[in-house]
């Protein structure tokens, strides 16, 4: 296919929108530089996830990628680096890899050495007007988060933050999670990051948000008149929110050890899923309407009394056990663990979002390693009919109502509702009606980092945070943190799992509410 063909390609976005579409052509040609390209995320995801983009012609024409780390790559290594690792992968055709490796260099960089930066810096330029890509630059951060503030300074001081400057365009910044390890060090590195960047520039990702279930949660609401009646308190007996994975906790320990299970996945994924569940509708589906609405539900998340945490908060850490006949290991087992850690690898609590439309109903968040099965699901239980008019006919209980929203493994909805079983006799049945996402799809499905990589070429701000939602989420979580970590006997409300379980006996009630 030809330049002129490829721009007549139509592209969806990941707004959501069935009428809102984009053609290569109408992209700003950019340079994504990935900062720590020689690691796992660069190889895993980012890369993949841009060769995607370029298969089914959705870059913008011209683009380039810029590899950019401490480890001392020519361009041939690190294009060869890339290559080796989607096709570990196997799901990419490498059929078209070849264009797609002459738009991928290298530049060896140490991060805290202004000399450095500055040889970067010139690299860019000179790279920019050789592949005409308007000095338009997105900054991706794929490095341990202590090298944020290093990076994000840096790059302010060379000058590649200003937009307009002599031989830049646009510059736009992504930062993974987690967005520091407290209020604190989140307000620091917001401060560090808007020295250099204004807001608009800054693109905070959670992948979680990219997902096709997660983006339709406000379609389904908000574009179905009869959804969003019963979307309250007088109809919802609870929501559950869960995020399962069945692996270890594998090469992440250094990591693993110093966030656990409360910052690695309730401070951004499960609170974004809950205030995207639980939201008033905004006025617009714009970027900065959708957010307030968000905003809001933070700030109407009833704060946990440490007196009384433990009865909202169970935590809990998987030990050694037989999964599928295989022995694993416990979490203390694990290479590069403290055989005494106190480091969370489950947490389950009870969360109420205290306002009109949700006042008295809990919302259920778990979420944990070396669970029975990965999964990720929404769980809307509806409440029991209030009268029971076939209490003379049948003896048995009529099963409420059930929506669960899946996000893996399978992107999709489902109702549950009673139906009379065929025949003479007069007996009820719980069926269930399926919608699944990709059912009838013929387009090209995009990964999460596909999709969110797209929108920071769009400067499309909808699947991101803002920083006042990140404050938030940590001005919530951060006193739960502390009355975790200082407590006198941190050992006693750590409960013990088996790997391949649901979590800690301890929780076990409050799981079967969401786990079928």
């Amino acid at each position: 296919m030809d330049r002129s063909e490829e721009a007549t390609v139509k592209v969806q976005t990941t707004r959501g929108e069935a009428c809102e579409f984009v053609t290569p052509g109408s992209l700003a040609p950019c340079m994504l530089v990935i900062f720590g390209a020689s690691g796992d995320l660069a190889a895993r995801k980012l890369i993949p996830a841009f060769y995607s983009l370029y298969l089914t012609n959705s870059l913008p024409e011209p683009f380039g990628v810029v590899g950019s780390s401490r480890t001392n790559l020519s361009h041939d290594e690190f294009r060869d680096k890339m290559k080796q690792a989607i096709a570990k992968e196997g799901r990419l055709d490498l059929g078209r890899w070849d264009g797609f490796a002459a738009k991928l260099f290298y530049q060896p960089v140490t991060y805290d050495s202004l000399e450095s930066c500055q040889e970067l810096a010139g690299y860019l330029h000179d790279l920019d007007q050789e592949q005409n890509t308007g000095g338009n630059r997105i900054f991706y951060l794929a490095v341990p988060p202590t090298l944020y503030p290093v990076i994000a300074k840096k790059i302010g001081e060379v000058g590649l933050a200003k937009e307009g400057k002599e031989g830049n365009g646009w510059a736009r910044i992504v930062v993974e999670k987690p967005f520091g390890r407290d209020l604190q060090t989140a307000l620091d590195l917001d401060k560090v990051l808007h020295k250099s960047f204004r807001e608009n520039q800054i693109f905070r990702i959670d992948h979680y948000l990219a997902k096709e279930t997660v983006q339709n949660i406000l379609m389904f609401r908000f574009a179905n008149t009869i959804f969003e009646p019963i979307w309250n308190r007088n109809y919802i007996d609870y929501v559950g929110i869960l995020a399962a994975e069945n692996l270890g906790v594998e090469n992440r320990a250094g990591y693993y050890e110093q966030a656990g299970v409360l910052r690695d996945m309730f401070q951004n994924h499960m609170v974004q899923l809950l205030a995207l569940t639980a939201m008033e509708p905004p006025s617009l589906f714009e970027d900065d309407r959708v957010r307030d609405e968000k905003a809001k539900v933070g700030r109407s998340i009833k704060p946990l009394a440490r007196e009384t945490l433990m009865d909202n908060l169970v935590l809990g850490q998987y030990k050694g056990s037989m999964v599928e006949s295989n022995k694993v290991p416990g979490y203390r087992e694990e290479k590069g663990v403290n055989p005494k850690s106190i480091t969370p690898t489950f947490a389950l609590m009870r969360m109420f979002v205290d306002n009109w439309r949700w006042q008295g109903v809990p919302f259920y968040l778990a979420s944990g390693k070396r669970l029975a099965r990965k999964e990720t699901k929404i769980v809307v239980q509806f409440k029991n009919v209030p009268h029971s008019m076939f209490r003379e006919v049948i003896d048995e209980k009529i099963t409420a109502n059930r929506l669960v929203l899946g996000i893996y493994p399978e992107e999709e909805i489902s109702l549950t509702f009673q139906t009379k079983v065929p025949g003479a006799k007069s007996c009820l049945r719980p069926v269930t009606m399926d919608f699944k996402y990709y059912q009838g799809f013929r387009g090209p499905p995009l990964d999460a980092y596909a999709k969110v990589l797209l929108d920071v070429i769009l400067g499309d701000h909808m699947l991101f945070w803002r920083q006042d939602g990140v404050a938030l989420s940590w001005s919530y979580l951060t006193p739960i943190l502390h009355a975790c970590e200082t407590c006198a006997n941190p050992e006693a409300q750590l409960h013990p799992y088996e790997a391949g379980s649901w979590g800690p006996v301890e929780a076990l009630k409050w799981m079967s509410l969401i786990v079928d």
